[in-house]
């Protein structure tokens, strides 16, 4: 007896169907998976910015503690002018120009001229500034400016006396003394060109003239 087959064209079909079948059934074991996306942390906030006034003020404050009296008040000018009114400076102001006007009379009382005439014109430069209670001060503005005065008094007067015994260098040394700290001192200034005319004419005049 003769088996019967299916035609080709079924048998075909019928592979194909297994086949999807079976195709089929592994893909739902499979899972598409994309990468996780890497953490990133949120950028820092940017800290603030220190104010110009506090800048100068801590600057002052530095300088302070150095021993410059003098570099100190011209930060906390700075810082004032920056925020009038700046607490730190209002604290720290006349302490530091009352020292500065100590210094002075110490420098004096040294014999050390030129540090004394610093200080005290120092002194009279801050005396004025709104954040100095200069009412309180020991003190007065013109205290402070007859010690000056004084100063470049005498040392006018030993300059000419050092010129006139002919010790020109000492009479030279004892102008430049006083135009450090007062460089308007009008009567230094002319006997200091006076006298360096001189040696320049000294200098271009033939020898045994």
């Amino acid at each position: 007896m003769r088996r019967k087959t299916l035609p080709p064209i079924l048998f075909l079909s019928a592979l194909a169907v297994i086949a999807f079948s079976g195709c089929a059934g592994r893909s739902k074991t499979f899972r598409t998976t994309l990468p996780a996306k890497p953490h990133t942390a949120p950028p820092a906030a940017m800290p603030p910015a220190i104010p110009v006034s506090d800048k100068l003020f801590a600057e002052g404050m530095a300088a302070l503690q150095g021993g410059g009296l003098d570099r100190a008040l011209e930060l906390f000018t700075g810082a004032w002018q920056e925020k009038p009114g700046h607490a730190g400076v209002a604290r720290e102001f006349d302490g530091a120009l009352l020292a500065l006007k100590k210094n002075g009379d110490a420098a004096y009382a040294q014999g050390k001229w030129e540090d004394a005439g610093k200080r005290w014109m120092g002194t009279l430069r801050f005396i004025t500034h709104p954040a100095a209670n200069w009412r309180g001060y020991p003190f007065t503005r013109s205290e402070v400016r007859a010690k000056v005065d004084q100063l470049s008094a005498a040392l006018t007067s030993m300059a000419l006396t050092e010129y006139r015994r002919g010790d020109v260098p000492s009479a030279i040394a004892g102008w430049k003394t006083i135009l450090s700290y007062d460089p308007g001192h009008e009567e230094a200034t002319r006997s200091l060109q006076t006298v360096t005319k001189q040696l320049e004419t000294l200098k271009k005049m033939p020898p045994g003239k």
